[in-house]
């Protein structure tokens, strides 16, 4: 079997992560810009864009999300278990946030009109396998990631706090860090119900 495929099957959700890290900063870095630059996009449009956050950069980030879900919860009663989901991210490493750049897509419907609807659906699949890659790679390096989606609550207060470009849409977030506990066992579908071979 394809190493990527054994990375494949190990990787996996952790929401138990501790702030350590099994790889230098710089490696962490590496490992994104790779992922950025390598995963492939409709008309190779590159149009995925990335955020590394260390440090207390990470920290802000999970207390920013903790604080704009506390401006929706109905009371503090059941915003004690939000509260504690936020913990365990801000307990992580770090963060990766993903982006698209819509003025490069905004472009490119410009540019093919014949294919102006589907540029947005193609660059959510570049963006997912973008995820997937910097996901597994981190996985192979020792680190545990899970992948969450605080957009749009967070994104005003995230495009200030960085000065993200407005024209980047947020996507997804991956706290991740040295696993703190294992997650439990996975349960699968039978694969021969989801792949069907005709020969």
């Amino acid at each position: 079997m394809s190493k990527i495929l054994e990375a494949l099957k190990t990787r996996r959700s952790y929401y138990g992560i501790s702030n350590e890290s099994t790889i230098s900063d710089d490696q962490i870095v590496e490992i994104v810009q790779e992922a950025v630059k390598y995963t492939p996009s409709s008309f190779n449009s590159q149009t995925a864009r990335a955020v590394v956050l260390l440090g207390e950069n990470h920290n802000k980030l999970w207390d920013i999300t903790k604080e704009e879900l506390r401006k929706i919860s109905k009371s503090e009663e059941a915003f004690v278990s939000t509260s504690e989901k936020m913990a365990s991210f801000n307990n992580g490493y770090g963060t990766v946030l993903f982006f698209e750049d819509e003025q490069v897509i905004k472009g490119l419907q410009e540019q093919f009109a014949a294919y102006a609807d589907n540029f947005p659906v193609w660059a959510n699949q570049a963006n997912g396998m973008l995820q997937l890659v910097v996901w597994t790679s981190l996985e192979e390096a020792g680190l545990g990631a899970s992948l969450q989606h605080y957009n749009p609550l967070i994104d005003s207060e995230v495009q200030s706090t960085w000065g993200i470009p407005s024209s980047w849409k947020l996507i997804a977030q991956m706290p991740f860090g040295k696993p703190a506990m294992q997650p439990g066992e996975k349960q699968f579908q039978p694969v021969e119900e989801r792949v069907k071979v005709f020969k």
